[in-house]
């Protein structure tokens, strides 16, 4: 059962990400707050700006992965090439990953999301970057589940 000193999020966040979507996506922003609670650590993704789709039965679903990577730059075919891949110190399979988070679903633009996890500590996210993906993560696709291009990113800071 869940209390008050489990998840204690009466306190400022241990980390945070902003996120600015790429040249293709210039309109999605947004924060990522990652708390440091006793079960793990509580983190709260609030998005505006993603895509939209015309399709009653395509509502958009983005895939979100923390990457071992140290910045949101990249080339002309990955605008976030040099966020690298999943943070995964573990060496895990896919969807085992420490830095494969729930996905968020697309509501006219806006997305949030909020979770507990106990796959990573938030010391060991710090400098690491935080990707919103332009589709639905398999749970299942190695090495990253299919999550199409990379159309968002944050570095995870202090």
């Amino acid at each position: 059962m869940f209390n008050n000193s489990i998840l204690n999020i009466k306190k400022r966040p241990y980390a945070y990400a902003e996120l600015n979507g790429s040249n293709e996506y210039p309109s999605i922003n947004g924060i990522a707050y990652f708390y440091k609670v006793q079960a793990g650590v509580l983190v709260s993704i609030k998005l505006k700006g993603l895509p939209l789709s015309d399709s009653i039965c395509q509502k958009p679903i983005f895939a979100v992965h923390i990457h071992s990577g140290d910045s949101c730059t990249g080339n002309n075919t990955d605008p976030f090439a040099n966020a690298l891949t999943h943070y995964n110190p573990n060496n895990c399979n896919h969807p085992y990953h420490a830095g494969d988070l729930p996905p968020i679903f697309g509501a006219d633009g806006l997305g949030f999301s909020a979770f507990l996890t106990n796959r990573f500590a938030a010391e060991d996210i710090i400098g690491k970057t935080l990707i919103i993906h332009s589709a639905p993560d398999d749970f299942t696709t190695q090495p990253s589940g299919n999550s199409g291009i990379k159309i968002a990113c944050g570095v995870i800071s202090s």
